[in-house]
């Protein structure tokens, strides 16, 4: 009986993975060459987001005249938009660009810096408060690109600088052009990076040494070194050549199995964030709830 069942279980697997397989097939070659359709839900003053493939989304940093630079309305931006989108079933994989000549200066300071200034507070300690609120906030604005159930794939040309840094470390693949350069900024301008760098690069580059370099110093990381070191895995010849490569890549992705691929990133996170055994109780819980019949 049970042999049975895990035979009837196996099989429905088997169909639905070859469905997924198919129908990507059938539908790329009509959508490979359509132009970005910008989406109706999805109206933001410094993010745009299109579908560029079949359930695949790109969301593009568009302040391009400010270089991109990380104002009020951005952070709160994020969260909403990548809310939504974990939400949504007809986006099964992200690309995350800038727009204009580079992919982000990081945070804005001729308007954050005043908000910094004039934390709200009667005393020291409220204002200490507030400002703790503050950075909490901020570091959920990219925590909502790891926890959101698709994978986001960063494509990253020209300067990645600060908050930049901050991005992309909280997406799952990471590609750049060949004249993307990478730097923790924060040093130079009196503080440490606080909204994720630090605790999310040790654990992508897995030389503790060299992200001591860059945080201390603020050197900056040429395409070249980022690769050899595993921030990304793919360099491009230019803007154009990277975006192509990185919506094929998460065509393919969102031609899988949904169930299989957000089960994976779900488990991939938590057992980075823990031990094999507690990472394998994780596992044995998600594998049992996905392959129910």
């Amino acid at each position: 009986m049970a042999a049975a069942v895990a035979g009837s279980v196996l099989r429905g697997l088997l169909r639905r993975q070859l469905s997924a397989q198919i129908q990507p097939l059938l539908s790329f070659r009509a959508m490979s060459s359509a132009p970005e359709q910008p989406h109706a839900s999805h109206s933001y003053e410094t993010l745009k987001v299109s579908r560029v493939r079949e359930k695949v989304f790109h969301v593009e940093l568009n302040r391009p005249d400010k270089r991109n630079a990380m104002n009020t309305v951005f952070w709160r931006e994020m969260v909403v938009c990548f809310n939504k989108i974990a939400q949504d079933s007809e986006c099964h994989a992200v690309v995350v660009s800038g727009a204009g000549k580079l992919f982000s200066a990081g945070i804005d300071l001729m308007e954050m810096g005043s908000a910094f200034v004039m934390v709200e507070g009667e005393d020291t300690a409220r204002k200490a408060w507030n400002l703790r609120k503050k950075i909490r906030e901020y570091q959920e604005s990219f925590t909502v690109l790891e926890r959101c159930p698709k994978p986001v794939i960063a494509a990253v040309h020209g300067g990645c600088i600060g908050g930049g840094v901050d991005l992309i470390s909280a997406c799952d693949i990471r590609y750049c052009t060949q004249d993307a350069w990478f730097q923790v900024k924060e040093v130079d301008i009196g503080l440490a990076a606080d909204v994720g760098t630090l605790q999310r690069l040790p654990r992508i580059i897995g030389n503790q040494s060299l992200v001591n370099e860059l945080a201390f110093t603020a050197r900056k990381m040429m395409a070249p070194e980022a690769e050899s070191s595993g921030l990304v895995s793919r360099v491009f010849q230019d803007k154009q050549a990277m975006l192509e490569g990185a919506f094929e890549l998460a065509a393919d992705i969102a031609g899988k199995s949904p169930v299989a691929v957000q089960g994976t990133k779900v488990n991939l996170i938590y057992s980075r964030d823990h031990s094999v055994s507690e990472g394998l109780r994780y596992m044995v819980s998600n594998q049992a709830a996905a392959l129910y019949p």
